[in-house]
């Protein structure tokens, strides 16, 4: 049904307008701040109407606008969301109005610019996750590239020049890909609609073609082991509210992509490469959970972090489609998605958080080196207690939205096989192992050096920026029915279109 107000676009496009009358200000660094902290906030407001307007109990489409973009190929202006896109949006706009109240005094050079390019970055994400034309879609998912291009590029670290062309170059050689298939299913119905593409009869060597094209541009966004390794680096090397973002919001796109493309579109290549993702994915939750334990540089652990906590996206979304296609085991097929999706959201929360912190430590020391610190506890005890909270949860602790998530996909995985499960599990003891060595090293102990000695504990700013994703991780670990339910009917469409095939 067409939207009698066009919310979807006020939400896309007022970030993006107001980026432009922020640049205005120029070095006026205080009103920037100002402004764009007043943007991002109307624009957190404005997307409240979706969880309370949307109607989670049909799970389709809703807030829909339609119209034609560029008529001569048939490519419109289409907008749509249900639950699941819902929840990625206020994710979006949530996480956002933090990173710009993050960056208020750790950015002193550029201030305007860099706030204008975090709310371009905020409406072309939105765009992606309400686009429902592939066209379209593309055009959002490759306008991400830019901003984030620039963020990192200009102020970011020492290497960052290399760190940014590698982020760039890796995803936009996926894309390539991706685009190649798009234009395929364009030529074969005339039309950018996924609704067209998802009922397109396709051959079984057509989708094999197409699945390994969708696979190599939302395989390098999540990241998939092997295609991770741009990730570390481009955290490295970003400032924080560029590793927030792209741990938070950007990663989850890859999974999103997955759903909304590879499998309504491609379902019977997506069963027969089934094997590859649950394989790739388990490498992903147990080996990079290793790598992960070694790391000297506390934002590249988090970030190895980051590819291992995803890796139970892909396995939740690939579990259940195996069971749909082989025992038609409903159930624990629903409960692999709906796994997946709030690993997605409660990810969202607990890196942007570990980011933020490693943030609030940087800028009072300009260090990220785990050698550096030591007793931090015994001079920021409100801040030692907020890290140990993200840090349990990262563990995946009962009563943390790091739970909830990874609890599903484990459940699911036991109805395919147990050896599955106990890979996936797995995680919990290695994820366990590196963030607990972290937290021993950073957080207790004897005070380790004068630098900590004159830390001063967090103020009121970036105590409201950790409180914040503090009480999100709590409230989904403790109370996650609101969540579920908004994507439930949602995910149990998805999931029944699993059973259909096109071959």
């Amino acid at each position: 049904m067409q939207s009698a107000f066009p919310l979807l676009t006020l939400l896309i496009w007022l970030p993006i307008a107001g980026a432009a009358v922020v640049l205005l200000f120029g070095e006026r660094a205080n009103t920037a701040r100002w402004l764009a902290l007043a943007i991002a906030v109307v624009t957190l407001v404005a997307s409240v109407p979706l969880l309370t307007g949307y109607d989670a109990g049909a799970g389709t489409m809703q807030f829909v606008e339609n119209t034609v973009w560029i008529g001569a190929i048939h490519a419109n202006y289409h907008l749509g969301v249900d639950g699941i896109s819902v929840a990625l949006i206020v994710l979006t706009t949530f996480v956002t109005v933090l990173v710009i109240l993050g960056a208020w005094e750790a950015v002193q050079t550029r201030v305007s610019q860099y706030l204008a390019a975090f709310l371009v970055l905020e409406g072309v994400m939105i765009g992606v996750f309400a686009a429902m034309d592939a066209l379209l879609f593309y055009v959002f998912f490759e306008g991400m590239l830019i901003p984030m291009f620039i963020i990192i590029g200009v102020w970011g670290g020492p290497r960052r020049v290399y760190a940014t062309m590698k982020f760039f170059l890796y995803t936009f050689f996926g894309s390539i890909f991706m685009l190649i298939a798009l234009i395929y299913l364009y030529l074969q119905t005339n039309s950018w609609e996924l609704s067209q593409f998802a009922a397109l009869p396709i051959g079984a060597t057509a989708q094999g073609w197409l699945f390994f094209a969708f696979l190599a541009g939302f395989a390098i966004k999540v990241p998939m082991w092997p295609v991770h390794t741009w990730l570390p680096d481009a955290h490295v090397e970003a400032p924080t509210g560029g590793s927030v973002i792209l741990a938070a919001i950007m990663l989850k796109i890859g999974g999103y992509g997955f759903l909304r493309f590879s499998l309504p579109i491609v379902p019977d290549a997506c069963q027969q490469f089934t094997w590859l993702i649950v394989v790739l994915s388990l490498i992903a939750v147990i080996y990079v959970g290793f790598v992960a334990l070694v790391q000297e540089d506390m934002k590249k652990l988090i970030a190895y972090s980051s590819v291992s906590h995803m890796g139970f996206v892909t396995l939740g979304i690939f579990i259940s489609l195996a069971l749909m296609r082989v025992s038609g085991d409903k159930d624990a097929a629903y409960l692999g998605v709906s796994g997946a999706m709030v690993q997605m959201v409660s990810h969202g929360f607990i890196s942007g958080a570990m980011f933020s912190c490693v943030g609030v430590l940087y800028d009072r020391t300009h260090s990220r080196m785990i050698k550096d610190y030591g007793g931090v506890v015994n001079t920021m005890p409100w801040f030692a207690a907020l890290w140990v909270l993200f840090s349990m949860a990262n563990c995946g602790l009962p009563g943390t939205s790091g739970f909830v998530g990874e609890f599903m996909v484990i459940l699911a995985s036991f109805a395919m096989s147990p050896w599955v499960a106990a890979g996936a599990a797995f995680t919990l003891i290695i994820g366990a192992a590196y963030t607990l060595w972290l937290v021993k090293r950073v957080i207790f102990g004897d005070v380790a050096n004068k630098h900590v000695a004159e830390l001063a504990d967090i103020d009121v700013r970036e105590a409201l920026v950790l409180g914040a994703f503090a009480a999100a991780t709590l409230l989904v670990g403790i109370w996650p029915a609101p969540l579920t339910h908004l994507m439930d009917a949602s995910v149990r469409h998805i999931v029944d279109q699993l059973l259909v095939t096109k071959l």
